[in-house]
């Protein structure tokens, strides 16, 4: 699969595209700086000890991926939303975005539209699927390619994108939970401000969420 990652060069773009290069799968690495997505590509190659990674501009990196994965600040949401708003329908996005209040980095900004993930699917129309996921993971266990219990929350309105996207969970050695629709973004969204609060109190590396009394059921036996 190429798994496109948008605004991929910070430390969680970067931390989930050595996951999935680790995984063999081909990573495409995008960026407002073309230079910039170039170094970033190079270091995953560097991780995975193969070529799995090319850089490119943001809107090519969304093109050329069978699906795309967020992963900006909040601030530079919107934006980067309308760049690659042609280059992504019909297919699904991961995003990734916590919208994190700049100026009090432990707040969460609450967005007119509910969520980062509900405006996301404003922005760019019924066409695109647009489905959360990997915001309660921090960059620290997958860019060093550590296990970790954590589970991946994944919600959106679309049941099979859902689906698809915890298969991608799955590909790091991770269990990906369905949460059902993008409505439940408002609180897996959140859960990061309170994650970002238990490492600051408790000097940890990097907390994560994890779901108990539940089976590793199959995705058919949990519809």
């Amino acid at each position: 699969m190429r798994i496109a990652i948008v605004g991929g060069t910070g430390k969680e773009g970067q931390g989930l595209g050595k996951g999935w290069a680790r995984a063999g799968q081909e990573v495409i690495i995008g960026s407002r700086v073309l230079e910039r997505a170039l170094r970033a590509a190079e270091a995953i190659n560097a991780a995975a000890g193969r070529r799995a990674a090319t850089g490119m501009l943001n809107r090519d990196a969304a093109a050329a991926g069978e699906i795309a994965v967020l992963t900006v600040p909040y601030d530079a949401h919107a934006e980067t939303l309308q760049d690659i708003r042609e280059a992504v329908r019909g297919k699904i996005l991961v995003d990734v975005t916590v919208p994190v209040d700049p100026e009090k980095p432990l707040r969460l900004r609450i967005p007119p539209g509910g969520s980062a993930t509900e405006e996301a699917q404003f922005l760019l129309g019924p066409g695109t699927r647009v489905v959360t996921a990997f915001q309660n993971i921090s960059h620290t266990h997958l860019a060093h390619g550590e296990t970790t219990a954590c589970d991946i929350l994944v919600c959106g309105d679309d049941a099979d994108a859902r689906q698809d996207v915890i298969k991608l969970a799955g590909m790091l050695g991770l269990r990906g939970l369905d949460v059902g629709p993008a409505r439940n973004a408002r609180v897996v969204e959140g859960l990061t401000i309170l994650l970002m609060e238990i490492n600051r109190r408790y000097k940890a590396r990097g907390a994560g969420i994890r779901i108990t009394g539940i089976p590793n059921a199959t995705a058919d036996e949990r519809k």
